[in-house]
């Protein structure tokens, strides 16, 4: 076993003596992002095109905008009584007293823009006047076009184009099941958005798509006398899906052409992205098998397809996520992100390469060789910021171990040497960078299991750095608990898993404690970071502080490791994640302190179905779970994301027999709880009222609570109520 860290919060506090304090239920949820949480600088961000940054400082009670620059003193720019009064003399149709800072933006130097009620505001901080305008009444999904003023927004799922508050109507479709403008393929593929700018800010590509075919799903309104229902599309695995186009809306000429992506209808239209010169745009077709990945380059002006750059196939799954990116200054150039197996890349680590707009690769350029002396240790991409004003100099996120996540550098004419691939951060921890539009500096935000926060200003070249913020720890005042992060062997034997240990506070190894295992293990998720607490969620803290050993695992399927690491899954979800989530208990159980008949174990979603899968294919291996909002038979989970990872239920009618867990009921020992909101449109309610009809008939006696009218997550003063629920059940059950 690989022990990378054994840190006790204690050692973080000078005054361990007056570490008397307790957490709550009620402080683990309602502070854990405010007071609980290490201090931040609010809104911190770059104004655009500038070496200039700007947050807010809510140390005083009167918050202030703050403005600084490299080398700088930092300044206030602007007060929020100031912000109040002039509020005052808007003259808006009825009062506008913000409590804090708006969310605002810099449109200019000297220019800030916010929206406050349902108006949108424009402040001089030069002379120090206010404007307003009236938001249009159910505006949705605004984009703006830089430097042209340009507003594209939704509005009755059609799509509208606004400038100097003057709209135009780019989509009439009628049929309220056709929606434009926005989020696609139930926001797979990396999709968080529905409209896309060109470069000059004229033209402008849409989704649009026709929901027509799929299933009416209904949710139950509860709230109403009597209950009424909404329909929503859900489209289920194996089922029909809907149908997607790409519009192009030319701002000069009204018009709007769309994009001949041709057969078949229910393929998915990903990663858009525009050429510099706004001639073409590339579009990553996935066919609806998920196992190929296109990415096809099509004339902006007529919508025809001009050509095929690069084609990926896996016999399990491709899953890009990424657009290209042009190399500025090189029309002919792209940057191409991709998990793909290939000689240089045997694991599929996330990586980038350099390709021609012919389709020609010109090389790798993340190092992902694990036997290369000449090379830096192999990294796996987790994002890109961009290029430096030199045109060929990249800079990216990226982990080595999965746990670190740091910064780097590189030149894209130059191999991936370990003198070429600079790492431009220092300090353990979870780096995350905010770079500024001509990536000259960049603002590090990291933590660590020993640093609750420090926010640094860094030159590009990872030289000079000055520190804006050192936050103490908020936990100063409690009872500390060790976290400890680690690795084992997976159930290949073979495979490292990282896993999270919190300790009660006081922790003595001759003691007998209980043990919660918190458990996602699902794709696209990792719960395992060299961050503050480890990444770890305050209730689970929280635990800890109640007497119970917190233990987590990463399993094979999860996140930010390796496609192989994640594709081990594939078409038997649930049956590789519990191997590994079994390697975890056993770990667990060869401790002499762990109490081997007191262990439960808790998750929501995936983690859910994990729960509910270990309590009953796995019987007698914990004493309790705890199971929200969880699936229980993947056939009635949505087509993009089960598709993927379990091909149809028809083209896989074993994973998909093996997986339900309706299957499993009659199996289950120990005590079950399981969680679901009534208006859950991401795991319909259905699932665990399934589970319960056939425990009824199988003679099951798990446990149910729903929460009415919440959605996939329980929020607000309900998750108090939600999280002592859980609280409660583990200890009662492990007692």
């Amino acid at each position: 076993m690989k022990i990378k860290f054994i840190l006790p919060l204690l050692l973080l506090c000078t005054a361990s003596f007056a570490q008397n304090k307790m957490l709550t239920v009620e402080d683990a949820v309602m502070k854990q992002k405010n007071v609980l949480a290490p201090k931040k600088l609010g809104q911190l961000d770059w104004i655009p095109n500038s070496t200039l940054y700007y947050y807010i400082d809510t140390d005083s009670t009167d918050h202030r905008l703050m403005l600084g620059s490299p080398g700088t003193a930092r300044k206030v720019l602007l007060k929020l009584s100031e912000l109040r009064d002039a509020l005052k003399t808007a003259g808006t149709p009825k009062p506008v007293v913000p409590d804090a800072f708006p969310k605002i933006r810099f449109t200019g130097p000297n220019t800030i823009a916010f929206t406050a009620e349902e108006f949108d505001f424009t402040y001089s901080l030069n002379d120090k006047k206010i404007s307003f305008r009236e938001s249009v009444k159910g505006m949705a999904h605004a984009d703006t076009a830089s430097g042209t003023g340009y507003v594209a927004y939704t509005l009755d799922n059609n799509l509208y184009v606004s400038k100097n508050d003057v709209p135009v109507t780019v989509t009439k479709d009628s049929d309220p099941n056709i929606v434009n403008g926005q989020s696609v393929h139930r926001d797979e593929f990396g999709i968080t958005k529905g409209t896309f700018w060109s470069p000059s800010g004229k033209l402008l590509a849409f989704y649009r798509m026709d929901q027509r075919m799929v299933t009416d799903y209904p949710v139950m309104e509860l709230g109403k006398q009597p209950a009424a229902v909404r329909m929503i599309k859900y489209p289920m695995a194996g089922g029909l899906s809907h149908e997607v186009t790409i519009g192009i809306y030319n701002t000069g000429t009204g018009n709007t052409v769309f994009l001949k992506t041709g057969e078949p209808k229910d393929q998915y239209l990903t990663n858009i992205s525009w050429s510099p010169d706004e001639q073409k745009i590339y579009v990553v077709i996935v066919n609806r098998e998920q196992n190929t990945a296109t990415l096809k380059c099509y004339n902006a002006s007529t919508g025809d397809f001009e050509k095929k750059l690069i084609e990926e196939y896996d016999e399990q799954y491709v899953h890009p996520e990424h657009p290209l990116v042009f190399v500025p200054g090189s029309p002919g150039l792209f940057i191409w992100r991709s998990e793909r197996e290939c000689p240089g890349n045997t694991y599929g680590r996330d990586a980038l390469y350099l390709y021609r707009t012919d389709g020609t690769m010109v090389r790798q350029l993340t190092p992902t060789r694990d036997e290369c002396p000449t090379c830096p240790a192999p990294v796996t991409l987790t994002n890109f910021y961009g290029f430096g004003s030199d045109g060929k100099t990249i800079y990216m996120q990226a982990t080595t171990d999965g746990t670190d996540w740091h910064v780097y550098a590189m030149d894209i004419n130059a191999d991936p040497t370990k003198e070429n691939f600079r790492k431009l951060t220092s300090g353990e921890g979870t780096h995350t960078a905010i770079f500024n539009s001509s990536c000259s500096h960049f603002i590090d935000n990291y933590s660590s299991t020993t640093v609750p926060r420090t926010v640094q200003l860094v030159s590009a070249d990872g030289q000079n750095r000055e520190t804006l913020l050192n936050a103490a720890n908020p936990l100063k005042d409690y009872k500390a608990c060790a976290i400890k992060l680690f690795t084992i062997k997976a159930a290949d034997n073979q495979t490292p898993l990282w896993c999270r240990m919190i300790q009660p506070p006081g922790f003595n190894p001759a003691m007998k404690y209980p043990a919660l295992v918190y458990v996602y293990n699902g794709p696209n998720v990792q719960l395992v970071t060299n961050s503050w607490l480890g990444g770890a969620d305050m209730f689970l803290y929280y635990m800890a502080q109640q007497g119970y050993v917190v233990f987590t695992v990463d399993g094979r399927g999860s996140a930010n490791r390796s496609l192989v690491f994640e594709q081990a899954i594939f078409r038997q979800l649930g049956t590789v994640e519990m191997q590994d989530q079994e390697k975890g208990v056993e770990y667990l159980k060869a401790q002499p302190y762990i109490d081997k008949k007191r262990m439960a174990v808790f998750g929501w979603s995936y983690g859910g179905f994990m729960t509910t899968s270990l309590m009953t294919r796995k019987p007698g291996l914990f004493k309790a779970g705890v199971a929200g909002g969880p699936v229980i038979d993947w056939s009635y989970y949505e087509i993009m994301y089960t598709e993927r990872y379990m091909d149809t239920p028809k083209t896989n009618k074993e994973g998909f027999d093996t997986a339900n867990l309706l299957n499993h009921v009659d199996k289950l020992q120990g005590k079950l709880l399981l969680i679901h909101g009534t208006s859950d449109d991401v795991v319909v309610w259905q699932h665990s009222l399934l589970y319960l009809k056939t425990a009824v008939e199988k003679g099951a006696q798990p446990d149910y609570f729903v929460y009415p009218g919440h959605l996939h997550n329980v929020y607000g003063k309900d998750r108090v109520h939600l999280m002592q629920k859980i609280a409660d059940y583990i200890k009662v059950n492990t007692k």
